[in-house]
């Protein structure tokens, strides 16, 4: 058995790839909504987080901020920062990684899957949960108290990552009362 038939059986079961292909494209229920929503704040989250580690990994020299007197943005201080190294690497590229392992779980698996593979839902939740504890103590502890600045990629991704935890509790909570019939 192959890595590929083996990912494919582990997350849509025997489902063919045309039919899966169709019914995720196609199916208009409340969960494949949800997880498209899902993929697209992963995209902006990827896309606020990738302009930062062009940052912190020196491709480029300079944020640009909001020309703003409050709040106080400076860009280049937040995501220079002592804790925005602290993971001995940048944190932009480590929450980049974050963003798409989100993207990844909401496009896993056919519709119906807190049904047929309510792992998966619940996998989706206990990741992101985290994420947004730790975007939680970015927004509210680091940004406005330690570094006294703000950033507005990261407030964006902060904002990205609460929206992911939002997006994917309906489908974990249907999960786990499908597990809890069983």
């Amino acid at each position: 058995m192959t890595a590929q038939t083996l990912l494919r059986e582990t997350l849509s079961g025997d489902m063919p790839p045309r039919r899966l292909q169709r019914r995720m494209q196609h199916d208009r229920g409340r969960d494949m909504r949800l997880r498209r929503a899902t993929v697209a704040v992963s995209l902006a989250g990827i896309a606020s987080m990738g302009i930062v580690a062009l940052y912190q990994t020196g491709v480029i020299r300079h944020l640009p901020d909001p020309p703003t007197r409050w709040p106080h943005f400076h860009s280049d201080k937040v995501n220079a920062s002592e804790e925005a190294f602290g993971y001995g690497m940048p944190d932009g590229p480590i929450t980049l990684v974050a963003h798409a392992v989100n993207l990844a779980l909401a496009a896993a698996g056919p519709p119906g899957r807190a049904r047929t593979r309510p792992w998966l839902p619940l996998l989706a939740a206990a990741v992101s949960a985290p994420q947004a504890a730790v975007a939680a103590k970015y927004l509210f502890h680091q940004m406005p108290y330690v570094d006294e600045a703000w950033c507005p990629y990261c407030v964006t991704d902060a904002l990205m990552h609460f929206a992911t935890l939002g997006l994917v509790a309906p489908e974990a909570l249907r999960a786990l009362e499908s597990l809890m019939r069983r």
